[in-house]
């Protein structure tokens, strides 16, 4: 059972703002240092996303539209039911944490990698989990002001153009520079790797700061942690269940539906993180909470999950045969995974292939 480094080093910043929270002109210069790492972040999610990648998957449009509707249609309707948990299970914080959870894009690097464990359709995965991060820079700011409203940390107009501003205006100026800086970004990719999570402990630690100033840590005991937890293994297992079992209703071969599951299920942390940090402001601290544990949860489960799919006597003998004898369609040619994976990279799980993504899941 993988327990994710970069979770770790979330608590231990999670951690150092809870004993040094920054106050006063400290904490002006790291929300202002926090909005540049937010801007970083998406412009680079733009220049490693290759649009050739994408629209080569289009051809595969029945599974991602399968993977975008569990993603954007599924998890929130979800998130909605469970309002009626409010207040005898989940604070109302806790509860908007929760729904802000099933408003974020699927993974990219996790999805792929637990598909590629699984004997799936990895190809699939890659482009999924694309389009679902490049579809939730869009659709994450409207479902959030639709759904959460004045829950949002005052959501408005305003938090929107912000969005717009902070979040998409980087991200379509990486994809524009592309051209000139995709080669210098792979040359030096552990680098930006750490610029990367560097930027995000950056933002957790601005947001938790502020959640400790403004005393918000008084509205959460340990028993609402507890429930916390046990609602969102539940969401995890309906999820599971739905993506895997809808698929076949749907029709999909068994490679495809390992490629739905994995990547219909998940939710990016490196996407939800900053983009709650501009929707919630203060009450961030406590928004991202339910995220943070959702993503160590979905870990750990589809570690173990992985490991069963591959053992599967269906998936010896497809590997054995070569063939998937249930797909309907067999995986798009000419689409390299591991160079997709790594035009939309992020602070997950490492490509498949890597002897580090085998250390980490096999762990």
């Amino acid at each position: 059972m993988p327990l994710d480094p970069y979770v770790l080093a979330l608590l231990a910043t999670v951690g150092l703002a809870a004993l040094l929270p920054a106050r006063g002109p400290a904490a002006t210069v790291a929300d202002g240092a926090a909005t540049g790492a937010v801007a970083l972040l998406f412009f680079l999610y733009g220049a490693r996303l290759s649009t050739r990648e994408a629209l080569d998957g289009l051809r595969h449009w029945r599974l991602h539209l399968t993977v975008l509707a569990a993603t954007f249609v599924l998890f929130p309707l979800l998130g909605l039911a469970a309002r009626a948990l409010v207040p005898a299970l989940l604070t109302p914080p806790l509860y908007s944490g929760l729904l802000f959870l099933c408003l974020v894009p699927s993974t990219v690097q996790s999805s792929i990698a637990f598909t590629s464990m699984a004997r799936g359709n990895v190809p699939a995965a890659v482009c999924a989990g694309s389009f679902s991060s490049l579809a939730g820079i869009l659709l994450t700011p409207l479902l959030a002001a639709a759904l959460l409203g004045g829950d949002g940390g005052g959501f408005s107009l305003d938090s929107l153009l912000e969005i717009l501003l902070q979040l998409l205006l980087p991200f379509l100026a990486g994809q524009f520079l592309r051209r000139w800086t995709g080669g210098f970004l792979l040359r030096h990719k552990p680098v930006l790797g750490l610029v990367d999570r560097g930027s995000i402990l950056l933002v957790v630690y601005a947001a938790f700061s502020a959640g400790m100033v403004a005393g918000i840590w008084h509205q959460v005991g340990v028993a609402r942690l507890g429930a916390l937890m046990l609602v969102e293994a539940a969401l995890l297992t309906v999820m599971l269940l739905v993506t895997w079992y809808g698929a076949r209703r749907l029709g999909f071969g068994r490679e495809d539906r390992i490629a739905i599951q994995f990547a219909g299920s998940k939710k990016s942390l490196a996407a939800g993180l900053p983009m709650a940090s501009v929707l919630f402001g203060a009450q961030a601290a406590l928004a991202v909470l339910p995220l943070m544990l959702f993503h160590q949860m979905q870990l750990m489960v589809c570690a173990v999950l992985a490991r069963r799919r591959a053992q599967d006597p269906e998936a010896a003998m497809d590997a054995e045969a070569g063939t998937d004898p249930e797909a309907g369609t067999a995986p798009e040619a000419g689409t390299d995974p591991e160079a997709a994976a790594d035009a939309v990279a992020g602070p997950q799980l490492p490509r498949p292939g890597s002897e580090q993504v085998s250390d980490t899941v096999r762990r």
